[in-house]
């Protein structure tokens, strides 16, 4: 079977003798089928094709260990952006703490200043009845003086 198959391979060269490799595989119950006499192992290879292929496995290779390199990169990035930002909150919630402690002290501060508030807007309202009065007085001042200088007008 061996030598029908080699002889119909175009791949090995036409009507050659059975290797004693291809003896061995057929006594040790192994039938070569014609993918696998396609790929005979006395068939000699292609140097520039072997080299071309090595060469494409190494660039895809590299390719690869780029690619996988910039997704770790990638990881190594969202990880140094989430430190930051959870940093950043970390330091907002300290800002806030400490505006929200402000904001209380001042609320205390102006519940304990209140009744003096109170009692300032009471004194304004004083003022501003006694300035009301004060311009009464002057107006009725003025009038009086008016007629008492013309009573003395009359004397």
């Amino acid at each position: 079977m061996s030598q029908v198959n080699e002889q119909s391979n175009p791949l090995s060269g036409g009507g050659a003798a059975i290797s004693s490799q291809d003896r061995d595989l057929q006594t040790s119950g192994c039938d070569m089928t014609d993918s696998m006499m396609s790929m005979d192992i006395r068939e000699q290879h292609d140097p520039s094709l072997d080299h071309l292929a090595r060469a494409m496995f190494d660039k895809t290779s590299t390719y690869l260990q780029g690619e996988l390199t910039l997704v770790q990169e990638d990881y190594k990035l969202l990880e140094n952006l989430n430190k930051a930002t959870a940093s950043k909150y970390s330091d907002m919630r300290q800002i806030s703490t400490n505006v929200a402690r402000s904001l209380h002290e001042l609320n205390e501060k102006y519940k304990s200043l209140e009744p003096h508030l109170r009692q300032i807007d009471q004194i304004e309202d004083s003022v501003n009845k006694l300035e009301q009065a004060a311009y009464k007085l002057d107006s009725y001042s003025k009038r009086l003086e008016a007629k008492f200088k013309s009573l003395e007008k009359r004397q």
